[in-house]
């Protein structure tokens, strides 16, 4: 029989690029992000309550559905990103950049060992939704959080999702 793997709690996830490098800078690599959260949303395998995706590293607020285990989830969200990243670096002829050349791979985009943290509480996860979507303000992009693209800040703001993937979360 499977097992039942579904979180009941959201989780709030942070992933680094590695050395905190800027790739994330250039919105063609931010909609990278942005098309694999789709793709995970369109088949079902998560609901998103909440994100920012900063120039070298992002915050997700999400939930897995079904029987699909969040580290299953994020390890592939993990991978594919990594796929499309070295594709669209060498494209823009920066691949070298991420050269490692250790034991297990040739480059690496994420640092390991990214942060998960269960979202027990209501109180918790507005916390944690707050400082995602103030993040660009505290970098000094904007001025408003509702200002920065890549948030949904602008969906808990005004009810506008640019994304078309976002779910308010009522806890």
């Amino acid at each position: 029989m499977k097992q039942q793997y579904a979180q009941e709690w959201p989780q709030f996830f942070t992933a680094t690029i590695q050395q905190w490098k800027h790739l994330l800078k250039e919105d063609t690599y931010k909609n990278i992000i942005v098309n694999a959260l789709k793709f995970l949303v369109k088949e079902e395998k998560v609901t998103v309550n909440g994100f920012v995706i900063m120039s070298n590293h992002l915050h997700i607020i999400w939930q897995s559905k079904g029987c699909n285990s969040i580290q299953k989830i994020q390890n592939s969200f993990i991978k594919h990103t990594s796929k499309v990243f070295k594709k669209q670096l060498e494209n823009d002829n920066k691949l070298a950049e991420y050269e490692v050349n250790t034991i297990d791979r040739k480059y690496n985009f994420w640092q390991r060992n990214s942060l998960n943290i269960e979202l027990f509480t209501s109180a918790v996860f507005k916390q944690k939704l707050n400082y995602i979507h103030c993040n660009p303000v505290k970098a000094g992009i904007c001025n408003l959080p509702e200002e920065y693209y890549f948030s949904s800040a602008l969906f808990y703001e005004k009810g506008i999702d640019n994304f078309g993937f976002i779910e308010h979360y009522l806890g």
